[in-house]
């Protein structure tokens, strides 16, 4: 890939993540990275000389290795990131289930102490009704 087809291709990658972020498809926390990403990209686009130099200071013969290196890196934190989110996930799901079976069977509970006590009392409906009718029978 040449250099300009990189800088455009980070180009893009900015404005995506923006777009997405001004959208709500992409929160905060996560656009910030990609954005640092993008960044660190198009100064390599514009400096490609930068990248020989950090491998020379590195001790790295081949930038390109120092480039895949960092990838890797980068790809191994994402990774780590994800599954600790992805465990924070697990964990809140898990305490909203409890939560509801706990607020379900308190639900059932009420249900079955006012279907017993609508059992036992008279209905206030019928009462009515036959209040009614007996006001109607009078005229």
């Amino acid at each position: 890939m040449t250099v300009a087809a990189s800088l455009v291709f980070s180009i893009v990658m900015v404005i995506v993540v923006l777009v997405m972020l001004r959208n709500g498809r992409l929160r905060e926390k996560y656009a910030i990275l990609w954005l640092v990403i993008g960044g660190l990209t198009i100064i390599l686009g514009l400096f490609p000389r930068l990248l020989n130099w950090a491998a020379s200071v590195v001790g790295v013969v081949v930038p390109s290795n120092l480039l895949f290196a960092l990838s890797i890196l980068l790809l191994v934190g994402v990774s780590l990131h994800v599954s600790r989110e992805l465990t924070i996930l697990e964990d809140e799901t898990r305490i909203l289930a409890e939560e509801v079976a706990i607020l379900r069977s308190s639900v059932e509970q009420l249900q079955r102490g006012t279907q017993s006590t609508q059992a036992t009392a008279p209905d206030p409906h019928a009462a009515a009704q036959t209040s009614l009718q007996a006001r109607e029978e009078d005229k």
